[in-house]
């Protein structure tokens, strides 16, 4: 039986001061929609469903092959494989909870070795994206996510934690035992148990550390 997990952020967290659908829109061709939408998100201004619909658009005609392709070129954190194999070393399952879409989570599970991903979902019709949401997600999706994930495993989320650094990571804040707020906004760092910052994910270590330590 697993020991507890640990769920990670993707946007602002492991990708650094950008977005995997900044990155993504800026090879797709429309990135200023883009970030304009994130910005009203992060201000509150617009929903994530509302934010996902603009990107959306700009998929359409695109293949998952493509997308797939452009984000071997995705600006990541260091030290990602260390610490997820110090989770697992840990008997710690690392798992993503972001609001990236669904085909970054699973590119980064495949290339990190994270146990499973969360997010949202495009509408692919004869092998390319048609540019409409098949499925949304929001920061009570990730809590949600968090709350099956952690179940699956017989656990409950007193006995995980979570790293994240902003607005989406509030409620898997609240509701998981441990948080680490990485290179995070005010309203994050406020919220979380502990605070990290740096270019190189390690830094959450020992704060994940300290929590083994005296929740055993």
């Amino acid at each position: 039986m697993s020991r507890g997990a640990v769920f990670f952020d993707v946007d602002g967290t492991l990708v650094p001061g950008t977005s995997s659908g900044q990155h993504l829109a800026g090879l797709l061709g429309h990135v200023a929609a883009l970030r304009e939408a994130e910005a009203a998100y992060d201000a509150g201004t617009m929903t994530n469903q509302e934010a996902s619909v603009i990107d959306a658009r700009g998929w359409t005609g695109r293949t998952p092959a493509e997308v797939t392709a452009y984000l071997a070129g995705l600006p990541l954190v260091t030290g990602i494989d260390a610490t997820v194999a110090w989770c697992r070393a840990h008997n710690l399952v690392p798992f993503l909870a972001t609001l990236a879409w669904d085909v970054v989570g699973a590119d980064l599970c495949r290339r990190f070795g994270f146990a499973r991903a969360c997010g949202p979902s495009l509408e692919v019709v004869r092998g390319s994206y048609t540019g409409r949401v098949l499925t949304h997600f929001d920061e009570w999706g990730k809590r949600d996510f968090a709350r099956s994930a952690a179940a699956a495993l017989g656990l409950d989320l007193s006995h995980c934690a979570a790293v994240g650094d902003s607005r989406s990571d509030l409620p898997l804040f609240a509701d998981t035992g441990f948080s680490v707020a990485f290179n995070a906004t005010p309203a994050a760092r406020a919220a979380a148990s502990a605070r990290a910052d740096g270019p190189d994910l390690r830094a959450v270590l020992p704060h994940l550390e300290h929590w083994l330590t005296t929740s055993s």
